[in-house]
């Protein structure tokens, strides 16, 4: 009766055991799906607003800037005599310049020129001119080495550096940001370093609900790269990104 007992008692053991394996394996394999799907999403996500951002530059650039110029043409060509027809006229044509001059703005933004034009250093030193022409944040940008990153992965680099110099500049109050480019033993690797106040990496990484942080990691992995972060309240944020070359 005994043994009865002790092999009834060991059996419901070994069953409930495989039970709560079974239900934790459950719960890792869950979770691994939900963070793929997550990072499937995001990842969807960046590609249809790198999509949507290069149809609209193409759009407004030749488009509607075609368009406004011939506009402008049109209404030029009018001929009036009277003075204040003239100034009404010359007015409008002052207004469409510089509707035209934001267009231009705008379709940069969405998708630089220049960094299909003349790749992505140069694309860097136009993006850093047009920050420090606005901001404060002194901004020093430096490179090592062959760089010759493949055009799809261009855009990519330069989106994490631009979202890096955002960041910075929104929350950092930072003084000085530096920017390293190089290539070394088969990887390009980019180092970002700020002087800002800093701030909990863990924290920030768990709370985060907007596309920045997370298209930082996100723009990486599609690069597959490796992305690092330190940084601690008032010892301001480096940023490491290893990317394979090849």
């Amino acid at each position: 009766m005994d043994d009865k007992i002790f092999y009834t008692t060991v059996f419901i053991s070994l069953l409930i055991a495989v039970i709560i394996i079974f239900f934790v394996v459950s719960i890792i394999l869950y979770h691994r799906r939900y963070i793929q799907l997550q990072r499937e999403r995001i990842v969807a996500e960046i590609t249809i607003l790198e999509n949507e951002r290069k149809r609209i530059a193409a759009d407004l650039h030749d488009s509607m800037g075609p368009l406004l110029s011939t506009i402008k043409l049109n209404i030029n060509s009018i001929q009036v005599h009277d003075e204040h027809d003239k100034m009404v006229i010359a007015r409008s044509g002052t207004y469409i310049d510089e509707v035209i001059r934001g267009l231009r703005q705008i379709s940069h933004n969405l998708l630089p020129a220049t960094l299909e034009r003349k790749g992505l250093t140069d694309a860097i030193h136009e993006f850093i001119r047009q920050v420090t022409a606005k901001s404060k944040l002194d901004i020093r940008f430096h490179t090592s080495g062959q760089i010759s990153i493949p055009t799809e992965k261009e855009i990519h680099v330069f989106r994490i550096i631009q979202e890096i110099t955002h960041n910075t500049l929104k929350h950092a109050k930072a003084t000085q940001l530096q920017i390293v480019l190089s290539r070394e033993n088969g990887f390009f690797l980019v180092l970002v370093k700020e002087d800002g106040i800093g701030f909990d990496v863990r924290k920030v990484k768990a709370e985060s609900t907007g596309l920045g942080m997370k298209s930082l990691a996100i723009r990486t992995d599609i690069l597959h790269g490796h992305l690092s972060i330190e940084s601690a309240p008032g010892h301001g944020t480096n940023y490491f990104i290893k990317i394979p070359a090849g």
